[in-house]
């Protein structure tokens, strides 16, 4: 993997592409602030033309995700739209009107099952396992206390009623300032090798990248050129394997997620270790940023 440049900002890429789809968590904000350079990267891609439409595997619907990223501070100049997992796992609560689930994860995304009412003209019969006729699955209940394996056996008793599990968040873990967390997709990862069906709606998989191109495209006003959007993430399982499966070139953040095993000791890239996770993604990056910046 020595031949994958390191670039010095993105600036050297801007002139290649009209559109970035572009990652949040642990690329824009850390869940405790936002990332000043790289809202001033996105802002001058912007300037220069280009389209920005972050996607992100957060659970929550598009226009929360919206307001926690201004209450932030990330401002509302750097991106044109934004496409959530939490938003196409919205659409799913809502075509199964008349069904009642079971909410696997912590009561602040409650606001997926509001939004879901509100849509619905009615609230959203969320009810115990034994009664479920869908679970959706959103995170650990507390995640900074719990592991997966915790859950071995509530999942056990899910996959006995042959339930079909929602994941509206397919991150096995994520960074909130300092700490490394497991997230919803943990989980479902557990429930798919007991043999439970599992829906997935974030990244890597097809829906969300379908959905953020659509956003382009009608930002555009118009069909968009694959070859001309780019994606940007620090997840080797989610942005580059979600990328090299959508057909779109991916920039890697290396000081993500990934940045002990990348950068051990915050020295020079591990080529032997970006080797490792390009073969576990199935996919070869671009080019590679420490972190998002002009």
């Amino acid at each position: 993997m020595t031949d994958v440049p390191m670039i010095s900002g993105l600036h050297e890429l801007a002139g290649r592409y009209d559109a970035l789809l572009c990652d949040v968590w642990g690329v824009l904000i850390d869940g405790k602030k936002h990332f000043p350079r790289a809202a001033d990267a996105l802002r001058r891609f912007r300037a220069q033309g280009g389209r920005v439409v972050l996607i992100t595997n957060a659970s929550r619907p598009d226009a929360e995700v919206r307001r926690q990223l201004l209450g932030l501070g990330l401002p509302e100049d750097t991106f044109d739209d934004l496409v959530s997992a939490g938003e196409l796992t919205l659409r799913e609560i809502v075509s199964r009107k008349g069904q009642a689930c079971y909410h696997l994860g912590p009561p602040r995304d409650n606001g997926l099952f509001e939004e879901a009412g509100r849509r619905l003209g009615a609230p959203v019969a969320k009810v115990s396992p034994e009664e479920a006729d869908y679970v959706v699955c959103t995170g650990l209940f507390a995640e900074r206390e719990e592991i997966p394996q915790d859950y071995d056996e509530r999942l056990a008793a899910l996959k006995a009623r042959d339930l079909t599990m929602l994941c509206a968040n397919p991150d096995i873990v994520v960074a909130i300032g300092g700490d490394i967390v497991y997230c919803a997709g943990a989980l479902a990862e557990r429930y798919a090798a007991m043999g439970g069906k599992v829906l997935m709606f974030g990244k890597p998989h097809p829906p969300i990248y379908a959905a953020a191109l659509e956003r382009l495209a009608a930002l555009r006003g118009g069909a968009v050129d694959k070859s001309r959007v780019f994606a940007m993430g620090d997840g080797a399982l989610t942005d580059l394997a979600g990328a090299g499966m959508a057909g779109l070139d991916c920039v890697f953040v290396t000081d993500g997620v990934h940045a002990e095993e990348l950068r051990p000791n915050g020295g020079a890239v591990d080529r032997d270790a970006l080797a490792r996770l390009t073969e576990l993604a199935g996919a070869r990056p671009v080019a590679l940023a420490s972190e998002v910046f002009w």
